[in-house]
């Protein structure tokens, strides 16, 4: 194998034989459904996604409805999938595209990067599936399968290299617009099932003989990235008030931060902290519950609950509110919130 073109084909033919083909937004061209899909991925497991965008899509069928919906129900329907600043920028998006664009997406990669959280990559995904433009992706899992292919020695924390490795992918797409979808669609399988991150199964992959990475013998060595990921550890005191008729008092997150704009139980850097503000409150009936870890991108959580009682309703503080147990299911709610609060329903 050598040029572009053979490199495209082999990529497209195994695709069409052993890619995915049986997750629900495949086999469309409708931009919502893939935008969507896109969004969702990112960073997130295909298993853990399926369930999310059934019900995203029977809450919110098409671009017009997620524009008319008020942002709370966008995020109730994001809760636990995380990263909730991509349900911020889909709701953000959608307005956008409902009144600049009369509900119809924009038709080329270009002018889909110019909405509010699709990048370039996400912007040429959904140019190549639903227009055929001939544009390249480079999510984690195809810079992972173009580096070794290639070989990339450069450090792709480095702007000007992940600049040249997005040149030399727009040199590989297929010739033939209509090949675009199998062809993106299949780097993105082969990253997720072949050229795994540990472990790849050369043996089986189309692009075998031609891998540069696997001619050297250290495929695992490549992407080359220098920069690597520091998670903080931080220990949040959440106060789980409630009142005589069972509601409980939860308050929005500020922006920016962790969990901005979702409710949540008042937070408190420490234990002392909490305690006194919950005795200005005239609560009572201490209840600590056991400590639960909650991992985010630069964060590790670890997260004390404790739960304590009003004499009465009164509780007028900015930003929250007391909601009743049929109410708070509805709110946008980080995850290991609303597992607390079903906990002790």
């Amino acid at each position: 194998m050598s040029g572009a073109q053979p490199f495209a084909q082999a990529v497209v033919l195994w695709q069409r034989q052993h890619g995915r083909h049986e997750l629900p937004w495949q086999n469309t061209r409708d931009p919502y459904r893939v935008w969507l899909s896109e969004i969702m991925l990112q960073q997130t497991q295909v298993a853990t996604v399926l369930g999310y965008y059934r019900r995203f899509l029977l809450r919110f069928p098409d671009v017009a409805a997620l524009a008319a919906a008020p942002e709370d129900a966008v995020l109730a329907e994001w809760s636990g999938l995380g990263y909730y600043s991509r349900a911020r920028n889909l709701h953000r998006a959608a307005r956008r595209v409902v009144a600049e664009h009369g509900g119809v997406f924009p038709g080329s990669a270009e002018q889909l990067a110019q909405l509010p959280g699709i990048g370039r990559s996400t912007a040429a995904a959904i140019a190549a599936f639903c227009f055929g433009e001939r544009v390249p992706i480079l999510d984690a899992n195809v810079r992972r399968v173009l580096s070794r292919f290639l070989a990339f020695e450069h450090d792709l924390a480095r702007a000007p290299h992940e600049r040249a490795l997005w040149g030399l992918a727009a040199g590989l797409v297929p010739e033939r617009a209509g090949d675009m979808p199998a062809y993106t669609q299949g780097l993105m399988d082969l990253g997720a099932s072949v050229c795994t991150a540990r472990e790849p199964s050369c043996a089986v992959c189309p692009l075998e003989s031609a891998c540069a990475a696997r001619c050297s013998g250290e495929p695992e060595r490549f992407p080359v990235r220098s920069r690597k990921l520091l998670r903080k550890s931080e220990s949040w005191w959440l106060l789980f008030l409630r009142e005589p008729g069972g509601r409980v008092w939860l308050q929005r997150r500020p922006e920016p931060g962790i969990w901005a704009g979702l409710f949540c139980a008042p937070v408190f850097a420490d234990e002392e902290a909490l305690l006194a503000h919950a005795a200005r409150k005239g609560a009572r009936q201490l209840q600590a519950w056991a400590p639960v870890r909650h991992a985010l991108t630069h964060r590790q959580l670890l997260l004390h609950p404790v739960h304590m009682e009003l004499g009465t309703a009164d509780l007028l503080e900015e930003g929250g509110s007391w909601f009743a147990p049929r109410e708070w299911p509805t709110l946008g709610l980080p995850a290991p919130i609303r597992s607390m609060l079903a906990d002790r329903r």
